[in-house]
């Protein structure tokens, strides 16, 4: 196993590894970066080279937003910090007695990165409950291709109900179910229906866009069921006139090509024939958190979430910390907010510990809940406030402009949004028939079936050179024993 270029041998400096550069890794990176650059050296591992604003997902998927928009190049963040390297790896594991983390590139390197201080950041993926099977016809949304995928999934549907000669095709074509009514389910499902009544209007000729069928099924009682009684009435009022139907006390019990199963509360069984289903109904902490917990001896939740110390610390390894949403502590929510303030807190930590100073305990503040449902319409939960309507819509567009990454960014979405809710353009509507493929947040099973090689030069290269080899070596025979004559 080859060492890392970079990082292979300790200096006199405190070494800091980070695993992600997601909400919460790029907080702390940014941090010690500034803070610490006295002090500190900082390597970010992370599989993508981006950090990904994940709940703007859905305007992707919709034609709203580009991937670029929502998508900043992870060197590009960190440029002006000049003790952060970033490095392009996915970490398949954990030595806390050696102070090592065991990373890859697939393929083509594997490689060990030594450390002083870890955090880990890994995030979440998409949780099927058990039904990985499921992924395969319901992809969820965590990913730059997982939005290209439903969005080719999206307009794909008008394309094929356009030309589709058999009604009962057509009608299958213009039904989208959206298993889940969270946030990530009820923006999808309310934008999917605005784009089909508002942005795609008079562009076919044998359908009408606004006659598709967009419905939310969820096991519980009202949607948004987290942001309380008040504001799930209203966020189930405004998405029943945009014409989304509520499916509600109703869990899936089956996935297919052709719709779902779901069982009803009272014990009946009902089945929705569609051919585009989305998964956004749950959540699982990433891997790795599993893969930590076995390498500290800690333990896990029934969420896969690792348990820290009250400072966000591995028990018995205070130079650990894991953070986000593979974390778990006096049940805080997985939300970004507890990213940020999680990697900026043990970044903190990490300073202090190095200045001889004891740790203090990770304290959240709870920054509220926002949602948007439609055109100018979103609830916020911010403490004691519960808004709705535009002022909601209000409260949710300075929160994500606040908290998009770059000027230019957020002025490009200000301009999108403008088009697309005054206007009616989406200017993202590029698709095309093949498979998008590439960083899909499929489980193993089903990545395995559906994903391309991500190097396929390099493997094909390197199998080229292995078979010339052993042409060569059939040709000459073994090499001579060292000192015989030839």
């Amino acid at each position: 196993m080859a060492p890392a270029s970079s990082v292979s041998q300790k200096g006199t400096r405190h070494r800091v590894v980070i695993v992600g550069g997601g909400f919460g890794g790029l907080p702390a990176a940014r941090l010690l970066g500034v803070k610490a650059k006295k002090e500190v050296d900082v390597v970010l591992l992370d599989r993508r080279n981006h950090h990904l604003f994940q709940p703007l997902l859905y305007q992707v998927a919709t034609g709203m937003l580009s991937s670029g928009q929502i998508a900043v190049p992870l060197r590009h963040s960190l440029r002006r910090h000049k003790n952060v390297r970033v490095e392009l790896m996915t970490v398949t594991g954990f030595d806390l007695d050696r102070k090592v983390v065991h990373a890859e590139l697939p393929g083509i390197k594997k490689t060990e990165v030594p450390y002083d201080s870890l955090i880990v950041a890994a995030g979440c993926g998409q949780s099927y409950f058990g039904h990985d099977e499921f992924a395969f016809y319901a992809p969820g949304m965590k990913t730059v291709d997982d939005a290209h995928e439903l969005r080719r999934r999206f307009f794909g549907a008008f394309e094929m109900a356009e030309i589709a000669d058999d009604p009962e095709e057509r009608r299958l074509w213009l039904t989208t179910v959206v298993v889940g009514a969270g946030p990530t389910g009820v923006e999808l499902a309310g934008q999917v229906r605005e784009l089909a009544t508002r942005c795609l209007k008079g562009e076919f000729r044998s359908i009408e866009p606004s006659s598709i069928r967009v419905l939310l099924v969820d096991g519980g009682k009202e949607p948004l069921a987290n942001f309380g009684d008040r504001l799930s009435g209203k966020t189930a009022t405004t998405l029943e006139r945009l014409g989304v139907e509520l499916h509600m006390g109703a869990r899936v019990v089956g996935v297919d090509a052709l719709g779902v199963d779901v069982d009803l509360a009272d014990g009946s069984h009902e089945r929705i024939d569609a051919y585009t289903v989305v998964w956004a109904a749950g959540v699982e902490a990433s891997p790795l958190a599993k893969a930590l917990a076995e390498a500290s001896g800690a333990t896990t939740d029934r969420s896969g979430r690792i348990e820290v110390s009250p400072d966000l610390s591995l028990p018995g390894h205070p130079e650990v910390f894991a953070i986000g949403d593979m974390m778990s502590l006096n049940n805080l929510p997985g939300v970004a907010e507890v990213a940020m303030q999680g990697g900026l807190h043990a970044a903190n930590t990490i300073r202090r510990a190095i200045n001889g100073e004891p740790p203090n305990p990770f304290t959240y503040r709870d920054l509220g809940s926002v949602a948007t449902i439609g055109r100018f319409k979103a609830v916020a939960s911010v403490r004691r406030l519960r808004l709705s309507g535009f002022l909601g819509w209000l409260v949710w567009f300075f929160v994500h402009i606040a908290f998009l990454t770059g000027f230019g960014n957020r002025l490009g979405a200000m301009i999108r949004w403008l088009r697309a809710m005054v206007g009616r353009g989406r200017g993202e509507r590029e698709i095309s028939t093949a498979h998008t493929g590439g960083d899909l947040s499929l489980p193993e099973a089903v990545r395995a079936e559906v994903q391309p090689n991500p190097y396929p030069r390099i493997a094909s290269a390197r199998a080229a050179m292995e078979e010339a080899q052993k042409v060569k070596r059939a040709a000459t025979g073994p090499a001579p024993p060292a000192g015989d004559a030839p």
